[in-house]
């Protein structure tokens, strides 16, 4: 038997520095002035809606919920190459995308506050729900694309998944399937510097999270995360690559988390503040706000309409987010079976005399 040499080779995409300059001149005539500002306008809207909801569950009003600060470019740019009829795998901190869907602000509070209705959602009744598992919406991701490919539909899925996920069993498997399957799948990894208090050099010893895909048959690429048209322009060719038959792409999109793993975390306890510090002059917003200014095509005036534009429909999604009545303990026992067992009949009855939404008058 012949020998066989096999080799890979993995290019880093930026096509935006930190400080709001375009890496090639030629860039510049492919971009339509509206699409940068919705770009920019879709990143603020979630950065203003992200520091609400800390500020909630800070006053306990909300339940543990997982920023994006930071990260916004990866949902923003992705979800912005999709199609409607596409379909997205959230994990839980893809609310960049999940908004850009159609998922509403009150939706994204009633989950985060414990209401399943929450992932009911009005608009994006495609898109799948949250993924809290680690790593298992990937096999949910490839199953459904799986399903396009074989009812011949110009469908492709996204699915996004952290760093420190891709060292999950799930993650591994369902990406193997996907290059067997050639399933119309683009899986993003949010590779954010951390798994929760673990840093990327330690979860993994690969130089690169994209050259994972090579065992598998996938294509892999890397691409800077914090710039959202690096981020717009890999995600387009990956989609359009898988709704014409053409397979899965694993995009590694490389940023930094700068706020906490979630409320529940304190990332003081394991992160330096000139680590911090430094990754701010990299973030996604202020070096699109620079590229756009710099063309005269964003200005104060413009910044402080869109500031206000945003809070107001933040503080309306709040408001519907508190105005709604809380279900009774029924419902978890209600939507968890068809027909109730009845060795769960006693827990029924017990958790009703405990109820405070039944003791309150609302159930």
């Amino acid at each position: 038997m012949e020998s066989m040499s096999v080799g890979f080779r993995i290019d880093y995409l930026q096509l935006l520095s930190p400080s709001g300059e375009l890496r090639e001149a030629a860039e510049e005539a492919g971009w339509n002035a509206d699409v940068l500002r919705s770009l920019y306008q879709a990143m603020t809207r979630t950065r203003v809606f992200d520091a609400k909801a800390v500020a909630l569950q800070r006053t306990g009003q909300l339940g543990t919920f997982a920023s994006a600060l930071g990260q916004e470019a990866i949902g923003v740019g992705t979800a912005y190459a999709m199609h409607p009829d596409d379909l997205l795998v959230p994990s839980y901190r893809d609310h960049a995308a999940q908004l850009l869907r159609g998922v509403t602000m009150a939706e994204i509070l009633l989950y985060w506050g414990g209401d399943e209705r929450g992932s009911d959602f009005k608009n994006a009744r495609r898109d799948f729900p949250n993924c809290v598992p680690v790593a298992t919406q990937v096999a949910h991701a490839v199953g459904a694309a799986y399903a396009f490919r074989l009812r011949k539909e110009k469908r492709a899925v996204v699915c996004f998944i952290g760093d420190g996920g891709t060292g999950n069993g799930a993650f591994y498997e369902a990406l193997n399937m996907a290059g067997v399957w050639k399933a119309p799948v683009v899986i993003v990894i949010n590779n954010n510097g951390w798994a929760i208090s673990t840093p990327r050099a330690r979860e993994c010893a690969a130089e690169t999270l994209a050259q994972k895909a090579f065992g598998a048959g996938v294509e892999g690429r890397q691409i800077d995360g914090n710039d959202v048209l690096s981020v717009y322009k890999a995600a387009q060719q990956a989609l359009e690559k898988a709704r014409e038959g053409d397979g899965p792409t694993l995009i590694e999109a490389v940023s930094y988390r700068l706020g906490d793993h979630t409320t529940a975390d304190d990332a003081t306890r394991y992160r330096s503040p000139d680590e911090v510090k430094e990754a701010w002059t990299r973030e996604p917003i202020g070096r699109l706000r620079a590229f756009l200014a710099g063309k005269r095509l964003w200005d104060k005036e413009k910044e402080d309409a869109l500031q206000r534009r945003c809070a107001r429909e933040v503080e309306e999604a709040v408001a519907t987010y508190a105005s709604t009545p809380p279900r009774g303990c029924e419902a978890m026992f209600d939507y968890l079976f068809h027909s109730l067992p009845a060795s769960m009949k006693d827990q029924l009855e017990e958790a009703r005399r405990f109820d405070p939404v039944r003791r309150n008058g609302h159930g």
